[in-house]
């Protein structure tokens, strides 16, 4: 029951119905015995700037935050956590006497359950597919372990800053931006890679069916990570499934990251089977 002493949680983003975190979180929160509940926030991009104020002044505990947001909060924080900021994206906020400080559970959540799956990384070839906000993530995640990363995006641009960014971060490591639209060449090259969709191709909705992969045969040996959960089994899951590939989808990353954040905001550690259970309805 909410009443004067519930604390508030949330997550900003725009959309967000789709979102299973409010269902992982409060869930979560019920099973520690903790009066506080979690909402989701739809905060246009033009409106970001008021909305991280307001969360500080109607007395909000901590927000994650989702697309499109992830890169556009960081201006207006007041502290960042030091490997968040290596990251350039934030997905966890917590707010203290007014002071918002973020935080990045994402890659940490991702390589958690990418090393779930037994898999080798260093000097392992990685083919990341995109370059936004959840592919800084991964992209940190694969060089803290010593792998070698192609990152492509239809932005050739975008794939170039992201590179040369993380090379800064990593100068031993090695980073190759490249075009989404060069996949099956590029990909000829690589020996046995991880292969990591963090764009929305796939997911459930306007994109749903789609894969970023073409119609052409996946690389020998290949391991697929597709970050979209909902579907549980997309298009690309299928293509490599069909050509006798491993193939996972997010949901594993999904739960361990916000198993993460809620401990960093609460000071609580969850139980992540409650969670899981939340998030698969």
């Amino acid at each position: 029951m909410i009443d004067g002493k519930t604390q508030l949680f949330g997550l900003i983003g725009w959309p967000v119905g789709h979102s299973l975190s409010p269902a992982m979180h409060n869930a979560a929160a019920a099973a520690l015995g903790l009066n506080w509940t979690y909402v989701p926030l739809a905060v246009s991009p033009e409106r970001l700037p008021d909305a991280l104020r307001g969360l500080a002044a109607l007395g909000f505990r901590g927000v994650n935050v989702t697309v499109p947001h992830k890169q556009a909060v960081i201006p207006h924080l007041h502290s960042i956590f030091p490997a968040t900021r290596d990251t350039g994206a934030v997905n966890t906020i917590v707010i203290n006497d007014g002071q918002l400080t973020g935080f990045n559970t994402d890659w940490s959540g991702f390589l958690a359950d990418l090393e779930s799956h037994r898999l080798a990384l260093f000097g392992r070839d990685c083919l990341v597919l995109g370059a936004g906000g959840a592919a800084r993530s991964v992209v940190y995640a694969l060089l803290r372990r010593g792998a070698r990363v192609t990152v492509l995006s239809r932005r050739p641009e975008q794939a170039r800053r992201l590179a040369s960014e993380f090379g800064a971060v990593f100068p031993d490591a090695t980073v190759t931006p490249g075009l989404m639209e060069e996949i099956a060449t590029t990909s000829a090259h690589l020996d046995e890679p991880i292969i990591i969709n963090t764009t929305p191709l796939g997911m459930a909705g306007e994109n749903a069916g789609l894969s970023p992969w073409p119609d052409e045969p996946l690389p020998r040996g290949a391991f697929v990570y597709d970050l979209v959960y909902n579907p549980a089994r997309t298009r690309l899951m299928e293509q490599a499934e069909a050509e006798g590939r491993r193939a996972v989808n997010g949901l594993g990353m999904l739960v361990r990251q916000a198993a993460e954040a809620f401990e960093v905001m609460t000071g609580r550690r969850p139980d992540m089977e409650v969670m899981r259970r939340a998030a698969e309805g």
